[in-house]
């Protein structure tokens, strides 16, 4: 009996009898073992695979780095990127890794494919001179630095944990949140490392509604004296103060809720002032000054200004 004839017969057997092929498919799953795991793990372990490979003959191989944004609602079916979509989010997303990385990150866009819309990115090559390339590349790049910190973040926010950790990424967060909510999108991100290591974090609603609630102000309030030199005037109520005749030393916009207070002091350029004023800071739940603002009370006792950052 040769080979094919063995295999047609032994298929005509098991259609004969399925619990016996269910029987054979159910030992087979058993030595091989079964994992419940998506597609962006086994490629992620197919990638670690051929760089265990390539390192077998040059130690210092690199995969390519890639970006994957997967994007998912009422409208991403079809598997393509509407211009407006990518006009309210490719060029956040691009602003937020460069926050995360502390350093401007390039994207460029390389493709995009269906399984809800997919865009595919990656970093933009840096033009190295021959003189530099000979002292290799660094280690991490300035890509996977930003996005290292970037899924954390956002893991942080759609499991509704403190982010004050990452403070000065959540303004570049809340702009890609808002226009996520525009469209009424989700976002998950995969980051490919050139080392074969994987990272992904997701932003859906949950994530958007705890940016939403971490965004809410709070008003915080000190009197202090700002002692200076008139350097602008205003009728409309309003007036800067420098405080020193330094170039860079600091000056701040004091506001007078009722303008002809301020006409009835006939101030002039150049006069020297003393204000008690009130200074208003909105803060948002992360710690973030949204506003500061310096309202005029009434005249204060000459004396050194109090030191701010304006």
């Amino acid at each position: 009996m040769t080979g094919d004839s063995y295999r047609e017969r032994r298929r005509e057997l098991l259609e004969d009898d399925p619990e016996g092929m269910a029987g054979i498919t159910a030992d087979l799953l058993g030595e091989m073992g079964t994992e419940d795991r998506d597609d962006e793990e086994i490629e992620a372990e197919h990638r670690a695979s051929r760089l265990a490979a390539a390192r077998e003959y040059a130690p210092d191989a690199q995969l390519d780095e890639e970006l994957q944004l997967r994007l998912t609602g009422p409208d991403t079916d079809g598997g393509a990127l509407r211009f407006q979509w990518g006009d309210a989010l490719l060029e956040p997303v691009e602003h937020a890794v460069s926050v995360a990385a502390r350093t401007p990150v390039q994207l460029e866009l390389t493709g995009i494919s269906a399984g809800s819309t997919v865009v595919h990115a990656r970093p933009v090559a840096l033009t190295v001179s021959p003189e530099l390339d000979a002292l290799r590349a660094p280690a991490t790049s300035a890509a996977s630095t930003g996005m290292s910190t970037l899924t954390e973040l956002l893991a942080a926010l759609e499991s509704e944990s403190d982010v004050r950790e990452w403070s000065r990424l959540f303004d570049a967060v809340e702009t890609l949140s808002r226009a996520l909510g525009k469209y009424d999108l989700d976002l998950g991100v995969t980051w490919y490392g050139a080392d074969g290591g994987m990272r992904r974090a997701r932003l859906t609603e949950r994530g958007r509604r705890y940016v939403e609630r971490l965004s809410e102000t709070r008003d915080r309030d000190q009197s202090l004296t700002i002692s200076g030199r008139i350097t602008e005037l205003r009728e409309s109520g309003w007036v800067k103060v420098k405080t020193g005749t330094a170039k860079n030393a600091p000056a701040y916009d004091v506001r007078f809720e009722e303008p002809a207070e301020l006409l009835r002091m006939r101030p002039g350029l150049g006069d020297n002032v003393h204000f008690r004023v009130r200074f208003r800071q909105r803060l948002d739940a992360v710690g973030i000054a949204r506003s500061t603002e310096y309202t005029y009370l009434g005249p204060a006792a000459e004396q050194t200004s109090i030191p701010l950052e304006p």
